[in-house]
């Protein structure tokens, strides 16, 4: 058992937000909620979260703006951001956003189970 560590949500879908919620809880994280981008830099920069799960298609801020405007703080520069996207990038997109906002893995959504998600967290969290 490890001692909890907080991961920051950041996800506009409800359904699968809460599922990563109830599992990340079963698997004995505290979570932290946002549904848009703008909330998601609000409670990153407040609460320093452990690990970010970042979507990138989102209202109000989309995922790589809210990536940059966490790695521009001091804090922010070192936090673990996992990308979770419905997208497959090129890998020119991937090449250039690693370069310039330097996430720590991306994730297509549909090739993931949510036990592969929290084995990859725990992997980037060395538990």
């Amino acid at each position: 058992m490890h001692k909890e560590k907080t991961i920051l949500i950041v996800e506009d879908e409800k359904s699968l937000r809460g599922a990563l919620v109830d599992f990340l809880h079963l698997k004995n994280f505290s979570t932290l909620e946002a549904k848009n981008g703008r909330e998601g830099v609000l409670l990153a920069l407040s609460k320093h979260p452990e690990l970010i799960l970042l979507d990138l298609i989102m209202p109000e801020m989309d995922g790589l703006t809210t990536l940059k405007k966490i790695r521009e703080d001091v804090w922010g520069e070192k936090v673990p951001i996992i990308i979770l996207t419905n997208l497959s990038a090129t890998k020119e997109q991937l090449s250039d956003d690693k370069v310039t906002s330097k996430p720590s893995h991306y994730l297509i959504k549909s090739n993931w189970k949510l036990t592969d998600i929290v084995k990859k967290i725990e992997s980037i969290l060395e538990i």
